[in-house]
This record gives structure tokens, C-alpha cells and sequence, in this order.
């Protein structure tokens, strides 16, 4: 659906975009991730036709956006910009109504202003309707950014291009936007969004373009694009990236010295709840051991996309030697031990590790899901007495502050 070839764009002297080239399929949502002056917007306004490049190509749908007059590029491509000026008191239901502007007859009737059937399924979708007669100008910066998909969505046309459209929007839009747009995906639209929250893009887009200094420097699925080895060059910081334990998609952390913080913490978690503990202390900036934990378990999975150094065993078999001994110097070098929901283990070996900790950190047992027998239960108890009880949520909290050797009590 839309082709760039080998495209060069230059503002004065300097280069934007460098011989850029990349292909979007019907039926795809694509979104372009980079820092910010890597030439995103640029991209965006040259498959738009907004901006005409120096070299290269740009069609959609076959169509040559560069040679063609701007409304017959309008009924191929609708836009949502980052932002958008408007001059005027229109209403906000004025405002959709001129996405239908490529659709009016030259020298007929404005048949395209009494065709509310776009317009009304627009401000539906966007959730605009409550506030269709309001002028444009007394909508909140969030609420003009969903108008201004709402026009888009009037215009109906086949392919969609949308510049940051969650800049301005609260968590729940966000979330809702790129929801709505993947909805829309799935009934045949195709997609380009530059997309500012990597977490978001990896969520809701089937591939992604990470564009550096005017270069696409990697293109493909999420779990391709969005690695450490990409990232740090890209945006010239370091990043941890992992799996998120609620989404399953990438993760991606942005770290730097001053998030060290002293003394190891080892964590003996599994399932969603070991991998929410680990992704929060890693973000914490805390030196994680982790383990031992299942293969294919989402915990060890996030440890792994994380760099952390773990304990790897088969599924429901008891610890060999070797395992104990390496998971009883791992609890042994560790400043806190945490226990959240512990993968199951015959032998007992793992919780009976644990008894050592210097210091232990028992997350609560309502959260923890994995099946107990009734010694298990009896020795989380008991852990949970000698250790000091948090949850998921302030798990973090907590471990900050035993490793600052300060009291804590269960009440933290």
C-alpha cells in the first residue's frame, strides 16, 4: 500500500532523511520509533505529500503522491498531525465534517456536508460526540488531538498516517487510540504512525521502523526492532528491555549510572507475579540474581530479556546438588532475598534456601497463584515471620530500603 524508495530530504544544508526506503502492506499498522529529531514527522509529511522530497519516491496505493493534485492524495491518505492550528470558532463537529472535503463535487451541491453518516461513526468511534457542538477552541489539548483522528476517520480513506497521536492524551486514550487504530486495521485500513511510548508501539503494531539520524537503522517485528543493541546506539542511552509480564510484548527501560544502587537482591518468583517483581527491581536499578525458575516460565523470560543471571531447571523436578548449592550462594551473596510466588519444587529445597536470607522480603501469599501443598503453606508462614511482608505493588519500596540498612516492618 505505500512505497518509499531510496527518499532524501534536505532543510537548508542538512540532511533529514538519507536515502530512505521502506514498504507498508495492506492491512498493517507499521509504526516508526525513534528519537526526537531523527526525522519521523519528516517521513510522515513526505508519505502525506505534504512535504516533496529531493530525491526518491513516495506512492500509495500506486498512486504517486508528489504528481497528483491534493485531493486525490486525501482520498487515498488521511492524517492525523501532532498538532493543528485552527484559526477559527468552528465547532468540533465542523471541524470532522472537513475530513468529507475530498469527497465535494466541484460544481454540484455540497452533498458531502448533509452526509452525516461518516461524520456521526467518527465522533462514535473517537468518543467526540459528547462534545460535537463545542468550538474547537475550548476542548482540552487531549481532547482537539482525538478530533483531529475523528476527522481523519470521516475522510475514510484507505490509508492512515498519524504523527504522534498519543502525545496529548491521558493513559486511557492512549491506550484506546492505538486500540481504535489496530480496530481499524483489522477492517482493512492500513496504518504509519510515529509513535513516541516504545512500550505502546510494541504493544499495538504488527512491525516498527527505528529511524536515527535521518537512517532506518532497523525494521520488523517488535521483538526485532526493539533490542538493546538498536536502542543504545539510537537514542544514545542504555536500555534494558524485557517482557512485559501483563502484555507478553516488549518492555523497554531506559537506564543510567545514577539508577545503580547497592547491594544484590535475589528474587525467587515465578509466573506473572516473579516477572512483575523482577521488571520493578530492575527498574529500580537493584544487581538481580534470580531463580531457580522453569523453562518457558514468563518469569525466567524476563529475566533473560533483562540480562539477569539465573537459575534455569526442568519443570516440576526436584533440584539437583549442583542447583542447590549455586542457588544457596546466590541467596547467600544477595543483600535481600525476596519470595514472590515460588515455582513449585518436590524436594522443598528452594524455600528451605531462603530460610538463610540476610535480609527476606515474603511478598504477600493472597497474591501468589501457584497450587501449595500444605507443608509449602506452612513454610511460607513461616517465612513470612521472619521476613518482612510487602506486595507486588510496593515491592520496591520495601527492598530500597532494606538495602539501606533501615528498619523495615511489615507495615512498609
Amino acid at each position: 500500500m505505500i512505497a518509499v524508495e531510496d527518499v532524501t530530504v534536505t532543510r537548508g544544508d542538512l540532511p533529514v532523511l538519507e536515502g530512505v526506503s521502506l514498504s507498508v502492506s495492506e492491512g498493517e499498522f507499521v509504526g516508526v520509533v525513534g528519537p526526537n529529531g531523527a526525522g519521523k514527522t519528516t517521513l510522515l509529511q513526505t508519505i502525506n505529500g505534504v512535504l516533496t522530497p529531493d530525491a526518491g519516491t513516495v506512492t500509495v496505493g500506486g498512486l504517486n503522491v508528489h504528481e497528483e493534485s491534493a485531493r486525490a492524495v486525501s482520498r487515498r491518505v488521511a492524517t492525523v498531525p501532532q498538532e493543528a492550528t485552527v484559526g477559527f470558532e468552528f465547532s468540533v463537529a465542523d471541524i470532522v465534517e472537513m475530513g468529507r472535503t475530498p469527497y465535494a463535487s466541484r460544481f454540484g451541491s455540497p452533498e458531502y456536508l448533509t452526509d452525516h453518516r461518516y461524520v456521526q461513526r467518527a465522533l462514535d468511534r473517537t468518543d467526540t460526540a459528547q462534545f460535537a457542538d463545542r468550538s474547537i477552541r475550548e476542548v482540552s489539548g487531549g481532547e482537539r488531538q482525538r478530533v483531529l483522528l475523528a476527522r481523519a476517520l470521516a475522510q475514510d480513506a484507505p490509508t492512515l498516517v498519524l504523527d504522534e497521536p498519543t502525545a496529548s492524551l491521558d493513559v486511557n486514550h492512549q491506550v484506546r487510540t492505538l486500540s481504535l487504530v489496530a480496530d481499524l486495521v483489522a477492517e482493512g485500513k492500513t496504518a504509519i504512525a510515529a509513535i513516541h511510548d516504545l512500550d505502546l508501539a510494541a504493544r499495538f503494531c504488527d512491525r516498527l521502523l527505528l529511524l536515527s539520524d535521518g537512517s532506518l537503522v532497523a525494521r520488523g517485528s517488535p521483538e526485532t526492532v526493539l533490542d538493546s543493541e538498536y536502542l543504545d546506539a539510537a537514542f544514545e542511552t542504555t536500555t534494558a528491555v524485557g517482557i512485559d509480564p501483563v502484555t507478553g510484548t516488549p518492555s523497554v527501560t531506559a537506564m543510567d549510572d545514577s539508577c545503580a544502587r547497592e547491594g544484590r537482591v535475589h528474587v525467587v518468583g515465578s509466573g506473572a507475579i516473579g516477572a512483575r517483581v523482577l521488571s520493578r527491581l530492575h527498574q529500580g536499578g537493584f544487581d538481580l540474581t534470580a531463580g531457580p525458575l522453569p523453562r518457558g516460565d514468563l518469569a525466567l523470560e524476563t529475566a533473560r530479556g533483562r540480562d539477569v543471571e539465573t537459575i534455569a531447571v526442568r519443570p516440576f523436578e526436584a533440584l539437583e546438588p549442583a542447583t542447590e548449592r549455586r542457588l544457596d550462594s546466590f541467596v547467600d551473596e544477595a543483600a535481600v532475598t525476596v519470595v514472590a510466588d515460588p515455582p513449585l519444587d518436590p524436594s522443598g529445597a528452594i524455600l528451605d534456601a531462603t530460610t538463610t536470607a540476610n535480609t527476606l522480603v515474603v511478598v504477600d501469599p493472597e497474591s501468589v497463584v501457584s497450587p501449595m501443598d500444605d507443608e509449602d503453606t506452612a513454610q511460607y508462614d513461616r517465612l513470612r515471620e521472619r521476613g518482612v511482608v510487602t506486595d507486588t505493588k510496593s515491592v520496591l519500596e520495601t527492598v530500597v530500603t532494606a538495602t539501606a540498612g533501615q528498619e523495615v516492618s511489615s507495615d512498609d
